[in-house]
């Protein structure tokens, strides 16, 4: 029995210190136990090898999954990392921010955040209760707590890493200490997530040095790595390296975000008939002998190539050969034409471009144009690059003499793309299948193109290869229980998941209920998967399938009007413990369809709109209301 004596809250030292005595004299009581436990004499116990351990809060909100990852990577950090020359150990625990409700906040002293930015500006589903929380007059003072941020955005919306933003500001009103500013990281995030990572550490180092200064002098602990890239810890102590065939029986696949596998492309065709409006296209992707494995509910990233057509305009504008030798971060150098073709965003120029572009131009009318999009804030550059790609901002500035390496260095990289997986891996061991809205569009007098969505529609033969890798999606997917009944909204392209999730359940021999709410333009031309879905619908295993295609009459007809039609049995679905889920647009159809459900369970409880949305509120605390939205 453990009877060691532990230190009041009252008692006149900070939490780290009354951690380290507390553990010190537990260790010292265990010493002492032991010695008279084998019926001897105790000896006088020797100081012992105790490692105070601080405790360390790292939450993130994620939508896609990537937040979730870089949390789990940064708290491999810093539990490898050796603070104060390995005499304290951080021990950081990772939660989602939906379940705020159990952190004891008055206890929590250090909290990282990290979070994405969904929509324009929005929280993510997992984060969005919270904020709610933090803004609506419950959440503590939190004078106590020392934080830092890490937001992720994407330059292309106006309100970029607001939901960062939010929350950096938040908890300095509620009276937290910043650790560091705020990082705000955009779509290729990879660098400069890593240097925050070190930048974090580098902090906690020095809060914990301070606080060893002025606190009693800790036991010395066993070796810790003192490099934040080495060896993991398990229990304090380094895991073992596995070698041959045992390392390779429990090694994950290689291949990943940072090292993706050239998977060969099986199968391109389009989805919709002739006469659509849309090209939606199938594609079939092999895995075979990458090691990738995948759950229904992920995503398959897509490291796109440039289209060549821009690239080659661009190297006219610039009036270069593309044969250049240009240096890219990181230390790589390539011909012009391979950098911008492989490596470099050309979605859009940046405050950088228009500043080399001023510093480089001898036109007084474009000096004068550059220096005032540059003036105060940069919100005129902001406002005038959102509508503009790189050639777009070249050919306004004609007289400018810029080299191929000063625009390089001025250019972000090409960011993965994400596509929602639409296959079971039961039904099609070996490959992956998406469903992919190819984007071309007018604009400026010249055809733009969606980089991801073309690359694999025009410029990937069949049978070569392109670069993947798999996106966990922890918040979304099937019910952990087998024989529950689901709702899955999904109009366009956003039928991919609830393809792969029937065909899961129909593998698994899942005898749960499935009702499918599709929707397009037309049905003669738009009706994605139609022959594979009606036959799921005959045999009875897609319980109900709920069409709305908007343009088949007069009046507009969405999923959203489906759902208000079918308000009584949706709700009973509801009540019944079905899981709800929707995939598509989150800058309307989303929105429309959560207010939806919002009416439908009003009208059918008899309650106002606070009653619904606290009904729902509950439905994602039982993770039973779950989207999947871009």
């Amino acid at each position: 029995m453990n009877n060691a004596p532990v230190l009041p809250e009252s008692a006149p030292f900070n939490v780290e210190q009354r951690m380290w005595l507390n553990g010190f004299l537990a260790g010292l009581t265990n010493t002492a136990v032991a010695g008279l436990a084998g019926g001897h004499a105790a000896a006088p116990a020797a100081p012992p090898s105790v490692t105070p351990e601080i405790p360390l809060l790292v939450l993130y909100g994620s939508q896609s999954g990537t937040a979730e990852g870089l949390s789990h990577g940064l708290a491999e950090k810093i539990k490898a990392f050796a603070f104060a020359g390995g005499a304290v150990r951080i021990r950081p625990r990772v939660l989602g921010m939906e379940t705020f409700k159990d952190i004891a906040w008055a206890s929590e002293t250090k909290v990282l955040m990290l979070c994405s930015t969904w929509g324009d500006g929005d929280m993510p589903d997992n984060a969005v209760a919270f904020w709610d929380w933090l803004i609506g007059g419950k959440a503590p003072a939190l004078e106590h707590v020392s934080f830092a941020v890490l937001g992720l955005g994407d330059h292309n919306y106006t309100r970029f890493c607001q939901a960062g933003k939010n929350l950096d500001g938040r908890f300095a009103d509620l009276g937290a200490k910043r650790l560091l500013p705020l990082c705000e990281c955009d779509t290729d995030y990879e660098a400069k997530s890593e240097a925050w990572m070190e930048r974090v550490i580098a902090a906690l180092g020095t809060l914990v040095s301070d606080a060893a200064d002025t606190g009693p002098a800790p036991a010395k602990a066993a070796h810790l790595p003192t490099s934040i890239n080495g060896a993991a810890q398990h229990g304090g102590h380094p895991v073992p390296a596995l070698s041959g065939s045992a390392a390779a029986a429990k090694a994950p696949s290689v291949y990943s975000r940072k090292n993706p596998f050239q998977a060969a492309l099986l199968e391109n065709h389009p989805l919709n008939a002739k006469g659509s409006a849309k090209d939606t296209r199938h594609i079939s992707i092999s895995l075979l002998g990458s090691g990738l494995e995948y759950r229904v509910g992920d995503a398959l990233g897509i490291v796109p190539r440039n289209c060549y057509e821009l690239v080659d305009r661009i190297i006219l504008t610039l009036n270069c050969l593309g044969s250049e030798k240009v240096a890219l971060d990181g230390g790589d150098e390539m011909a012009l034409r391979t950098a911008l073709i492989n490596k470099l965003d050309l979605r859009r120029g940046s405050e950088r471009l228009l500043q080399v572009l001023l510093e480089t131009t001898k036109n007084l009318g474009d000096r004068r144009r550059l220096a005032d999009l540059l003036a105060a804030d940069g919100a005129k550059a902001k406002a005038y690059l959102a509508e503009r790609d790189l050639l777009d901002v070249l050919r306004d500035f004609p007289h400018t003499r810029l080299d191929a390496q000063h625009l390089a260095a001025t250019l972000g990289k090409i960011a993965p793309r994400l596509y929602s997986i639409s296959s079971s891996p039961k039904e099609n061991p070996g490959e992956v299948h998406l469903t992919v809205g190819v984007v071309r569009y007018q604009a400026g007098g010249r055809l733009r193109r969606g980089v991801a969505s073309t690359f694999l529609a025009e410029r990937v033969p069949l049978g070569m290869t392109l670069p993947v890798f798999v996106q966990p999606a922890a918040h979304f997917g099937l019910p952990a229980v087998a024989g529950k009944p689901v709702i899955m909204v999904g109009p366009g392209t956003g039928i991919a998941p609830f393809r792969a999730f029937l065909q899961e359940r129909r593998n698994l021999g899942d005898t749960g209920r499935n009702w499918l709410f599709f929707g397009d333009q037309r049905r003669q031309y738009d009706f994605l998967y139609s022959e594979e879905l009606a036959a799921m619908h005959a045999s009875g295993f897609l319980t109900n399938m709920d069409l709305a295609f908007s343009r088949d009459q007069e009046e507009k007809v969405y999923v959203q009007t489906r759902m208000l039609e079918r308000s009584k049995e949706l709700f009973a679905w509801l009540e019944e413990g079905a899981h709800f889920y929707v995939c598509g647009d989150a800058k309307r159809m989303a929105k429309d369809v959560d207010e939806a459900l919002q009416r439908v369970i009003a009208k059918e409880t008899g309650g106002d709109a606070e009653s619904a949305r606290a009904y729902l509120a509950r439905m994602k605390d039982e993770k039973r209301y779950q989207r999947d939205v871009y």
